[in-house]
């Protein structure tokens, strides 16, 4: 084969790769060790587009690296194959979820007769060194059943701040057996102290609810985002902007009982661990504010005529004199108590109307000021006033205690809220100006605050905790913006929870019953009385079932994706979630590619589950990745057409003609360079857009009478006769399916047949042509931008592709994608094969390489190495496109060169490299090469050419060795032919000899 048939190559090595398994990777405990893991994808009937392979090559570049390197490498992949796409399908078409999650990853058709190439093809065709054989697919119940065994485990634990770990929930009983929970020293509910006879005398029912207060997951009701059209909770990054991110359907605040993972009990934990590992600054910084430690105090107030009390954290009690009135969050269970019965209908409208908002909408709003007074009185526990006690959306029932001590004078937010219902804003700042603003530092001097005149923020805060705890109404105290997990999804596609429930008390299956598999249900909706789908399933449904009923909730989709990484590493056992030998082998994963977009969702979560198993010592290391590299996203470039608007005098006498009219005239689409006229300013134009906008009227001017006569055959005379149809200055741009588009020319006829209400459209273009606009966005199936590797791949091979998605940036960065400098790749790697031909026959030489050769060659190891060594994956394909342009020049078919440029290239471009490989006399696989070692003496110059000059002016160059002394380098230069040429017989006044740089001869 002398030209590069990369269909045929890449066929043949897919073939033998996986015939020869030469990706499985083994045990060897006399080997180091290398984890790569990838992100895993969540298989969608879409697939992928050019977009999700950049991540996966990234990281197969870097395993098959490491492997050269001589490490045992894992490079998993598998499924994150849960979740709510499949279910919308599920109730969409009645196809059951496995059905379509097993025919989004195997291919087939699907119910509604499209295609599905399926995504483990699609990964294959790419040429990745994934181990197959340990594949996961969080939908499989021989993975879930471990998923549902770890629930268990958290279950039955809690977490003991004296130790400062997890430990079993065996060892809390027996505390309250022998000592009751005085000396408990727990994370959990603030409970009552009981005694150990107290413990003892209550029946299990009892005993259970009270350990509820302790467990790592636990059952509550909690306030939840709610969305009604798609029947389950959302997790807060679900939501955006008060929709749902799928669907876009709103979202409302639901009081609901919920499992809940405690994840609060490790907030400190997951701060500090973020100092031991290497992911990025900018994602550090998400976590540690989502996790948004702060110490303040916690202060009680009491409620006037009342025994109720108002707790709030502060993390400004030197401020507490400021106070002026309390704000609760709406779902706070003490304003129903506390509400005069003045005020009970516009509190009772007050909170219907917050409950609609989701807590991201109504921290973000800060422009619209809302909140509703309760009737009821506060007394300040320093100086014994009165203040008005009101409910604001801007406090949160989950975040703190739900309720705030206004300060105005220093809080913005409390600022707005006073001067908005004229309430009093008493300075506490001495020489501070508030009547503009609050005053939000703390480098003021306090004043009008009593015992606290003249200190500043940091003694203030100090002295006012030591004053709180003295007179009795609160602590000093430790908060955290994080908010224990809810674990509960009203859907049917997700883990089932291995629970049961007894006279409604939650109990746990056996592990010897797990896994509790999904039951078979007759609609994957909610039941009409609001009850999540597994409702829906009879007794004799559910394979396992126990007790009154089993749990009709369903896990949320991080569940299987916060322990995956563990399972790759023993995914075949049946007797554990994986083997410890093997756990401590693998151990932590030292390379993680995947998007920035889970931060504070999957790498929290999984740190939390990783931090929980290696308390209760089933693994050996609390973080789960060494380093995490976020890949940037690949952008779309989309293309626009311009619908023309347009205007009828219809609108206000006869709307409904006027719609009627609407409905029946084709869409009019105008071409971007016309389009852009249409709202200039004719007198400002350059002569040759003035030409065209002259152009431009003309033809609107010709389509409007078109229409005006087309509308009158098919309306009433007398309407028809006072109707008037004119465009509009403006155009409404729609997204065009770029596969329609060719440099940036729509192809109108296959336009008109792409969508049924086009088939009949007219075009305002130029000259014939169409010009469509265009943007660069994000790639989405929505934006018909969407480019699918499968195309790419047939047309330049598998090998140009992975070589062009490193090659387009730093794989942090966003970039577009532009498919025209995909051909420079190809033609890299066609030039790279000419290498090994002369005159179409394969043909390398044995003898030694040329100096020459050898420079190239250990050039481009060492930076080669490099560059991977610093995860700089796009000059890597830069410097391998140096070397073969050099060797080329140098005519070099040496088969020691060419064989270390096939082990440099094959992470890139594994499928040539074999074939190279192979052709170069090698029976085994190019991965099992070792990676060429860089020797840095073939970069010393042995030899310089000095520029010889005479009187100044350079006339000749020679060739020296670069260890001759000066005197040995002038002796060379007189000796040579040519300078007696120069000197004319004359004898040299002075020699100046630099070393490695010039010769000058003064005659």
């Amino acid at each position: 084969m002398s030209y590069y048939d990369h269909k045929e190559i890449e066929k043949k090595w897919r073939e033998y790769w996986a015939e020869n398994q030469t990706y499985k990777v083994e045990e060897d405990y006399n080997k180091e060790k290398f984890y790569v893991l990838d992100m895993f994808p969540y298989p969608s009937g879409a697939g992928l587009h050019v977009g999700h392979p950049l991540g996966y090559i990234a990281s197969d570049v870097y395993a098959r690296y490491k492997k050269a390197l001589g490490f045992n490498v894992l490079h998993p992949m598998g499924y994150d194959s849960f979740g709510l796409p499949a279910e919308q399908y599920a109730i969409q078409t009645g196809q059951h979820p496995a059905v379509t999650t097993k025919t989004n990853i195997e291919g087939g058709v699907d119910k509604a007769g499209n295609q599905i190439s399926g995504y483990r093809s699609q990964l294959d065709q790419m040429g990745f060194s994934f181990d197959w054989s340990r594949e996961v697919r969080t939908s499989d119940p021989k993975y879930y059943k471990w998923t549902q065994w770890i629930f268990k485990e958290i279950f039955n634990s809690w977490y003991n701040n004296d130790t400062n770990k997890a430990e079993s929930i065996d060892t809390l009983v027996d505390r309250f057996e022998t000592e009751g929970n005085a000396n408990v020293n727990a994370v959990g509910e603030q409970v009552a102290v009981f005694s150990a006879e107290e413990w003892n005398s209550w029946d299990v029912a009892q005993q259970r609810e009270m350990l509820m207060n302790y467990r790592l997951a636990y059952l509550a009701d909690s306030w939840v985002n709610w969305c009604p059209a798609l029947g389950t909770v959302l997790a807060n990054d679900e939501v955006k902007d008060g929709v749902s991110e799928r669907g876009g359907h709103p979202v409302e605040q639901k009081l609901m009982r919920q499992w809940s993972m405690r994840i609060t009990a490790y907030a400190d934990r997951l701060l500090n661990g973020l100092d031991e590992i290497d992911f990025t600054d900018s994602l550090k910084e998400q976590q540690r504010n989502w996790i948004g430690k702060s110490k303040g105090a916690s202060v009680f107030f009491d409620v006037a005529d009342s025994d109720k009390k108002v707790e709030v954290f502060t993390t400004r009690p030197d401020t507490i004199f400021g106070v002026t009135f309390m704000v609760l969050a709406p779902e706070n269970e003490l304003v129903d108590e506390i509400t005069t019965a003045e005020y009970k209908d516009a509190i009772a409208a007050y909170k219907q109307k917050a409950a609609l908002k989701t807590e991201r909408d109504r921290q973000a709003n800060v422009k619209d000021i809302t909140g509703q007074f309760t009737g009821a009185y506060a007394i300040h526990p320093f100086t014994g006033d009165k203040v008005q006690i009101w409910i604001g959306e801007y406090v949160l029932a989950g975040y703190g205690t739900g309720a705030v001590m206004a300060v105005p004078a220093g809080d913005q937010r409390d600022y707005d809220f006073a001067k908005h219902f004229g309430i009093d804003i008493p300075n506490i700042f001495e020489g501070v100006d508030i009547s503009e603003a609050a005053y939000a530092e703390k480098d003021a001097v306090l004043s009008n605050s009593d015992f606290l005149n003249g200190l500043d923020a940091k003694t203030g805060i100090e002295k006012a905790i030591e004053e709180i705890e003295k007179r009795g109404f609160g602590k000093g105290k430790i908060n955290f913006r994080l908010r224990d997990a809810i674990f509960s999804r009203q859907r049917y596609w997700g883990e089932p929870f291995p629970v049961f429930y007894k006279d409604d008390v939650p109990y746990l299956i056996e592990d010897a019953l797990l896994p509790v598999t999904l039951p078979e249900v007759d609609k994957y909706l909610p039941t009409e009385d609001g009850e999540p789908p597994l409702a829906r399933a009879n007794e004799e449904d559910w394979e396992v079932f126990a007790g009154d009923r089993m749990e009709y909730n369903t896990m949320p989709g991080w569940a299987g994706s916060s322990w995956y990484f563990l399972r790759y590493m023993d995914p075949h056992n049946e007797e554990v979630f994986a083997d410890k030998k093997k756990l401590d082998y693998w151990n932590q994963v030292d390379l993680y590619i995947g998007g920035a977009e889970h931060a504070t969702g999957h790498l929290l979560y999984s740190r939390f589950w990783t931090k929980f198993l290696c308390d209760r010592g089933y693994i050996s290391f609390e973080e789960p990745f060494k380093k995490l590299i976020n890949q940037g996203m690949i952008l779309g470039r989309s293309s626009f057409v311009y619908r023309m608007l347009f205007n009828t005098n219809l609108e206000e006498t006869n709307p409904d003609m006027d719609r009627y009219i609407r409905s029946i005239i084709s869409p009019i689409f105008v071409s971007y360079n016309y389009k852009r006229l249409l709202v200039s300013n004719t007198g400002k134009l350059s002569d040759p857009d003035q030409l065209k906008k002259g152009e431009l009227d003309a033809k609107m001017f010709k389509i409007e009478d078109d229409v005006q006569n087309e509308i009158k055959g098919r309306v009433n005379p007398e309407i028809y006769s006072n109707f008037k149809f004119r465009f509009s200055n403006f155009t409404s741009p729609n997204h065009v399916d770029i596969s329609l588009v060719d440099n940036d020319v729509l192809n109108q006829e296959l336009f008109k047949k792409w969508r049924p209400e086009y088939e009949n459209c007219r075009f305002i273009d130029e000259d014939g042509k169409y010009i469509c606009g265009n943007e660069v966005e994000k790639m989405s199936k929505s934006k018909y931008n969407v480019q699918t590797p499968d195309e790419l791949v047939e047309k330049f091979g598998a090998d140009t592709l992975r070589c062009y998605e490193m090659f387009l940036g730093p794989l942090e960065q966003f970039k577009p994608w532009d498919v025209k400098g995909i051909n420079g790749v190809n033609n890299f790697l066609k030039k790279l094969w000419r290498l090994f031909f002369t005159d179409d026959v394969f043909a390398v030489s044995e003898g030694d390489p040329s100096k020459e050769n050898l420079k190239t060659l250990h050039k481009t190891i060492k930076k080669v190495s490099e560059d991977l060594n610093r995860y700089s994956f796009n000059t890597v394909v830069s410097t391998m496109m140096i070397a073969v342009n050099e060797l080329n020049e140098q005519n070099c078919n040496n088969k020691h060169i060419l064989e270390n440029l096939v082990i440099l290239l094959a992470p890139y471009a594994p499928h040539i490299a074999e074939e190279l490989w192979s052709k170069l006399g090698h029976n085994e696989s190019v991965t099992k090469a070792a990676w060429p070692t860089f020797d840095p003496a073939m970069l010393v110059e042995n030899s310089f050419e000095y520029p010889v000059s005479f009187n100044g002016k350079m006339r000749f160059k020679i060739e020296l060795p670069t260890d001759l002394s000066k005197e040995e380098v002038e002796k060379e230069v007189l000796a040579a032919e040519k300078t007696a040429q120069y000197l004319e017989g004359k004898t040299p006044k002075k020699v100046i000899v630099v070393p490695k740089k010039i010769v000058n001869v003064v005659v």
